[in-house]
């Protein structure tokens, strides 16, 4: 009972965090899978995944309703990171648990920083380079495949600033990039996912996505500008807990 009053209680704020923010929290994922119900590191990666899949689909479809996803653009962003996704959804079985663990960290505090760091957005066009956008896909499948992290705090960037979309569509096109991406890295992570503890994954899902309703309200009513530096400092101050834990 204890545990499953954990998945639900961790879904709900990664929930929050996802729909006060726009993206990111899911990053949080991992860590809560890690630390407060016991999934070893490739476990929680997988399991994040599918976290990831199903929240990203559930909210791309609220942001298609609303005219916010650019289909074309978005698929072929995603195209260039399906392959790296899989690849990497095929290696991450074979990390070393410490070696996953700090990797992990390094990308939450880069996230964190890049919060931290960020201005209010802007929707100010910017030329399209498609070589620039290729490789910006490819990393973000990488990263996704092999972190199990949605990469929202890579993708709403890239899409801006390298594919020239306005932020309102960058948000709505990003969640259908992760949702590709994730789904490819779970294809090459199938023996693993039939490990899963589904009765702790799928209350966890469940929660994340009530949760995401909450955080849209919630932002309607706090400045999204101190939201994402709140988050950013408890990302930060995770992403240490990671790094040491996995030098130990």
């Amino acid at each position: 009972m204890s545990t499953l009053i954990l998945a639900l209680a961790a879904g709900a704020v990664i929930g929050l965090a996802l729909g006060a923010l726009g993206g990111g929290g899911s990053v949080l994922a991992v860590p809560a899978l890690i630390y407060l119900l016991g999934f070893t590191p490739v476990a929680a990666t997988t399991a994040s995944l599918v976290i990831v899949a199903v929240i990203s689909a559930t909210a791309m479809s609220a942001h298609a309703r609303d005219g916010n996803v650019r289909w074309r653009t978005g698929l072929l962003f995603a195209a260039a990171g399906i392959g790296p996704a899989m690849l990497g959804g095929a290696l991450a079985g074979r990390v070393p648990a410490p070696v996953l663990t700090a990797a992990f960290s390094v990308v939450a505090a880069v996230a964190a920083l890049r919060m931290l760091r960020s201005r209010p957005p802007t929707d100010t066009l910017v030329p399209v380079r498609p070589g620039r956008a290729a490789a910006a896909g490819a990393g973000l499948g990488a990263v996704t495949g092999v972190l199990g992290v949605g990469g929202g705090f890579l993708a709403v960037p890239a899409l801006v600033s390298v594919l020239g979309l306005r932020m309102r569509n960058a948000v709505g096109t990003s969640l259908l990039v992760i949702t590709v991406n994730s789904l490819a890295a779970l294809t090459m992570r199938a023996g693993t996912a039939d490990g899963l503890d589904w009765t702790v994954l799928g209350p966890f899902a469940g929660a994340a996505i009530l949760g995401a309703w909450d955080g849209k309200r919630l932002a309607t009513k706090v400045s999204g500008y101190i939201l994402q530096r709140i988050f950013a400092v408890v990302l930060l101050a995770v992403a240490a807990f990671m790094l040491i834990d996995a030098a130990l």
